[in-house]
């Protein structure tokens, strides 16, 4: 089955993953900004980072015949720093107007700071001032259900912003129901230890349904398994469930979503 992964970041992985993607059934990909495994010292470090997932990343995941779109913004973990902040941010327009990129993200929380607040809500702004799609980074493990509910009573509480323009990622079981009944996209990461199992994601999508529903790998610098949206397709059909059903989560609602950013095309594979 085709399938689109709507967060992985590809700029931690090697050649090799671009080709066991491609193999799996992946057609096409979208990138967040995040963390580079450290602190950057300047807003030139961004600037490099941008470019590279605007211009090398496309060229890397074409050899595959994989569509490579990406998200721009200073992530939380690295948004303590208010005044680097800001100069990310007044950079980012010079990028989006480039042809891959979907959107503002991913932003949100890392451990619920002031600062990070501030910084978050000075995303949204820019977001709204370029009518800009949101993918939001929920907090991990400990931070997770409160810094959603932060992050979800600020969304809310702008007028401006559209909660169908917004994904809120990394849901989990305690989390995913207020995402949903407040009318976001949610998405699950499928991690091997944190996060979420493809077999805890397949009960998820049997509480709640597959609409608004999307799944990832968020592939990246930790322990983490790029091809564990195929992991979760097996867990589906192992389970008996409808072919439509597993489309609708790892190829339609991406798409659907993807969608409200104009820059995005439907991937078909190639004959």
């Amino acid at each position: 089955m085709d399938f689109i992964d709507p967060h992985l970041h590809m700029v931690s992985r090697t050649t090799d993953d671009y080709a066991n993607l491609a193999r799996m059934g992946c057609i096409a990909i979208s990138e967040p900004a995040f963390w580079a495994g450290y602190d950057r010292g300047s807003a030139d470090g961004f600037r490099d980072y941008f470019e590279q997932l605007t211009a090398v990343e496309p060229k890397r995941a074409a050899q595959f015949g994989i569509q490579h779109y990406c998200w721009l913004c200073i992530n939380a973990k690295e948004a303590e720093n208010v005044s680097l902040s800001r100069e990310v941010i007044a950079m980012i327009p010079e990028f989006l107007d480039r042809p891959g990129v979907l959107g503002i993200g991913e932003i949100g929380l890392n451990k619920n700071t002031k600062n990070e607040a501030t910084v978050f809500m000075e995303h949204l702004e820019l977001a709204i001032q370029y009518d800009q799609p949101i993918l939001i980074h929920t907090p991990h493990l400990e931070d997770k259900y409160q810094g959603t509910r932060m992050i979800l009573d600020m969304l809310c509480d702008d007028s401006r912003i559209n909660p169908d323009r917004v994904l809120v990622d990394h849901v989990e079981e305690h989390t995913i129901a207020e995402v949903l009944d407040r009318g976001f996209w949610a998405g699950m990461t499928l991690y091997p230890v944190t996060k979420c199992t493809p077999d805890r994601a397949a009960d998820m999508i049997e509480r709640f349904g597959g609409e608004r529903l999307l799944a990832n790998s968020a592939g990246d610098w930790g322990v983490s398994k790029p091809t564990a949206v195929p992991d979760l397709i097996f867990q589906m059909r192992q389970r008996g469930h409808a072919e439509s059903l597993i489309r609708k989560v790892v190829f339609d609602n991406p798409v659907e979503f993807f969608s409200k950013s104009g820059k995005f095309q439907t991937p078909t594979r190639k004959a």
